[in-house]
C-alpha cells in the first residue's frame, strides 16, 4: 500500500512490472510527503522507469489507469480525506449535562488528571453539552475552577491546564433534540479533522432523560467510522421493573457492548485491589471460605446529611443509593469464585453467579433508620425532614443495616452484614473480615470474656486514608504472659508516595480503552434488583417506620441487635479505630 491509502493491486499490474521491493522503495522515497502534486510526479517517474526497462509502449492501459487515477485525486471533492490524518484516530468525549455538579466536581477534573498523566490519546477533544447557554470561554472558565494537579508534578501545572482547556468546547442544546445533536456532530467533525472518529458520551443527567439523549446521540451524533460508547451514571432505575424498562430503552439504540454502567465505587483503589489480595496471595485464598471466616461486614458511613440533595435522595433512599449498588458490588467481588481469566466477561460471569446464589432479603434481617435533629457542642443539626425539599411525613430511610446470605458451598451460613448511613459519627467505607476462633485456643484465658478480641480480623479501608491491616494476637513484652491484639498495617500513604487516582479517572480511562471489567452488565443489574426489589416494596407497602437516631451518632440501636442476632459484633464500634 502506498501513502494516502492507494492500493496498487487494484490496478491489476503484471507481477513482473512492480515487485514488493519496488513498492517499498516508493514509500521510502515519498516519506511524509503532504503535497499531492509531488506524489503524482514521483509516481509518474516510477512509471516511466518501469516502462522503459520493460520496453512497454507509452499508452499501456494498466499503467495509464494507475497514473490517471493518482492524478485525478487532486481534483476530487474528497481530497481532504487523503491527508496525513486519515490513518489516525481521535477521541471525542462529550459530557452531556456539563453544567451540573457531577460534571464540574468529578468528570472534568478526572479528564484533566488523565491528560496530566499522559493517559489520554494524542488526539482528543472534550465537549460539554447542556441546556444552559454558554460560550467556549465560559465553559473553560467554569472548568478551570475545579482542576487540580498531581502533587508530584506541580511545576508545569499551569501550562498543562492551558493545554487541556484549549481542547474543551461547548454546545448548547436540548437533550431530546436531534437537531441540536446534529449541530454537535457538525462541530465534532470539524475538530476530528478527517481522522477516524471515536465518540464517548457521558450521561451526567437525570435517568428520566437517558433514553431521549441516547436516541438523539445515536441518530444524529454517533461516529460514522469509529466506535460510539455511552457511560450511564447511576441510579439505574428504582426497582426491577424500572431498571428493565431503562435497559430495554437503551438497547433500542445501543448494543450491550456500547453501554458502560458506571458505579464509581468499582474504581476505588482498594476495591480494585480485592482480587489481587485474594488471588495473588497464597495465605488468603485457602482461608476465603466458611471454614475460616465467621462473618464479613461492608460498612459505609457519612458524617453529613442530605444537604442540598434532599429532594433527590427522598426518591431513592439509602438502600437504593448505597446498598443495592456500591456495597453489593463490593460483596460480589469479595465472594466470587476464581474467574477463568482477568477478561471482563469472565469476571462479570462470576459476579452474576454470586448474585444468583443469594437468598432473598427478609424484612426480619433488615433495620432502617432516619436521622433526627441533635444539639452538639452548641450547634444544632437539622433533622432529615427539616429539609424543605423533603416531605414532613417522609419515611425514607437514611440508614439501613441488613444481613445477607450466599447459598453456595463456599459461603453457606456465613452472614454478610451491610451497614450504610448518613449523618453518622464518622466518614468511612470499609470491608471487615472476621475470622473464626482458634479451636481449643490455649490462650483464651488471656482474653477474658471478650472472645471477639481473640479472633483475627482483616480490614480493607476503602476510604478515607486507604489501608489494609490484619489484626493478630501478640504477646506484650515482659516477664508475664499478657496478650494484646496488634495490627499488621499496610497504610497506603506511608507505603506509596504516589497520589491515589480518583475512581472516575480509572473508569473513564477504561471506557476510552474499551475495558468493561469494572462496569455493570445488564444481567448483573437484573440479578441485583431481583434481590432488593421485594424488600423495597415491602418497606413501602407496609409503611415501615424507621428508627430515629441523633445526627452525628452511631446510628439506630436496632443495628446492634441485628448483628447480635447472628452472633456478630460490628467491627467499627471501637471509637479509637478511625
Amino acid at each position: 500500500m502506498t501513502p494516502f491509502g492507494i492500493h496498487l493491486t487494484s490496478y491489476s499490474l503484471p507481477m513482473k512490472l512492480i515487485s514488493l521491493e519496488q513498492a517499498r522503495s516508493w514509500h521510502s522515497e515519498l516519506g511524509d510527503c503532504n503535497n499531492i502534486v509531488e506524489l503524482s510526479d514521483l509516481v509518474s517517474e516510477q512509471i516511466s522507469a518501469v516502462a522503459a526497462n520493460e520496453h512497454l509502449i507509452a499508452n499501456e492501459t494498466p499503467l495509464k489507469k494507475m497514473k490517471d487515477g493518482l492524478l485525478s485525486i487532486t481534483s476530487s471533492e474528497d481530497a481532504a480525506g487523503f491527508d496525513i490524518n486519515k490513518g489516525e484516530s481521535t477521541v471525542s468525549i462529550i459530557v452531556v449535562g456539563a453544567s451540573g455538579d457531577l460534571a464540574k466536581k468529578k468528570i472534568f477534573p478526572a479528564l484533566f488528571a488523565l491528560f496530566y498523566e499522559d493517559c489520554l490519546p494524542k488526539h482528543f477533544t472534550v465537549f460539554g453539552y447542556a441546556r444552559s447557554k454558554m460560550t467556549d470561554p465560559e465553559l473553560r472558565n467554569m472548568v478551570s475552577k475545579t482542576l487540580t494537579c498531581r502533587i508530584d508534578k506541580r511545576e508545569n501545572c499551569g501550562e498543562k491546564m492551558d493545554q487541556f482547556l484549549k481542547r474543551c468546547f461547548y454546545n448548547s442544546g436540548q437533550y431530546d433534540s436531534e437537531e441540536n445533536f446534529a449541530e454537535l456532530a457538525k462541530k465534532l467533525k470539524e475538530h476530528e479533522g478527517g481522522r477516524v472518529s471515536n465518540r464517548l458520551f457521558y450521561l451526567s443527567i437525570p435517568p428520566n432523560i437517558f433514553i431521549d439523549a441516547v436516541r438523539c446521540a445515536s441518530s444524529s451524533a454517533s461516529s460514522a467510522n469509529g466506535w460510539t460508547r455511552v457511560i450511564v451514571e447511576k441510579p439505574f432505575g428504582r426497582d426491577s421493573e424500572s431498571s428493565a424498562a431503562l435497559t430495554r430503552g437503551l438497547k433500542q439504540y445501543l448494543v450491550e457492548d456500547q453501554i458502560f454502567r458506571i458505579d464509581h465505587y468499582l474504581g476505588k483503589e482498594l476495591v480494585e485491589n480485592l482480587s489481587v489480595l485474594r488471588f495473588a496471595n497464597l495465605i488468603f485464598e485457602p482461608l476465603w471460605s466458611r471454614q475460616y471466616i465467621r462473618n464479613v461486614q461492608f460498612i459505609f458511613s457519612e458524617d453529613f446529611g442530605t444537604e442540598g440533595r434532599g429532594g433527590y435522595f427522598d426518591h431513592y433512599g439509602i438502600i437504593r443509593d448505597i446498598m443495592q449498588n456500591h456495597l453489593l458490588q463490593m460483596l460480589t467481588l469479595f465472594a466470587m469464585e476464581t474467574p477463568v481469566s482477568l477478561d471482563a466477561e469472565d469476571i462479570r460471569n462470576e459476579k452474576v453467579k454470586v448474585l444468583r446464589s443469594m437468598k432473598p432479603l427478609q424484612l426480619g434481617n433488615v433495620v432502617v433508620g432516619q436521622y433526627k435533629s441533635h444539639n452538639k457542642g452548641g450547634v444544632t443539626y437539622s433533622a432529615y425532614t427539616d429539609d424543605k425539599t423533603v416531605p414532613k411525613n417522609s419515611l425514607t430511610p437514611t440508614f439501613a443495616a441488613a444481613a445477607l446470605f450466599i447459598d453456595n458451598a463456599r459461603w453457606d451460613g456465613v452472614p454478610f452484614l451491610m451497614k450504610a448511613g448518613k449523618a453518622l459519627h464518622t466518614k468511612r467505607a470499609e470491608i471487615r473480615v472476621q475470622f473464626r476462633d482458634v479451636p481449643g485456643n490455649l490462650y483464651k484465658r488471656g482474653f477474658g470474656m471478650d472472645l471477639d478480641r481473640s479472633t483475627n480480623e482483616l480490614v480493607i479501608r476503602v476510604q478515607p486514608d486507604e489501608a489494609i491491616y490484619l489484626k493478630i494476637n501478640n504477646k506484650v513484652p515482659g516477664l508475664g504472659m499478657r496478650l494484646d491484639r496488634s495490627n499488621l498495617n499496610l497504610h497506603y500513604a506511608a507505603r506509596y508516595s504516589k497520589e491515589i487516582p480518583d475512581a472516575y479517572e480509572r473508569l473513564l480511562l477504561d471506557a476510552i480503552e474499551g475495558e468493561r471489567r469494572l462496569f455493570i452488565r445488564s444481567d448483573e443489574l437484573d440479578a441485583a434488583w431481583e434481590l432488593f426489589t421485594p424488600l423495597l416494596k415491602e418497606l413501602e407497602e407496609k409503611k415501615i417506620i424507621p428508627e430515629y437516631y441523633p445526627y452525628g451518632s452511631r446510628g439506630p440501636v436496632g443495628a446492634h441487635y441485628l448483628a447480635a442476632k447472628h452472633n456478630v459484633q460490628w467491627g467499627d464500634i471501637n471509637s479509637a479505630e478511625q
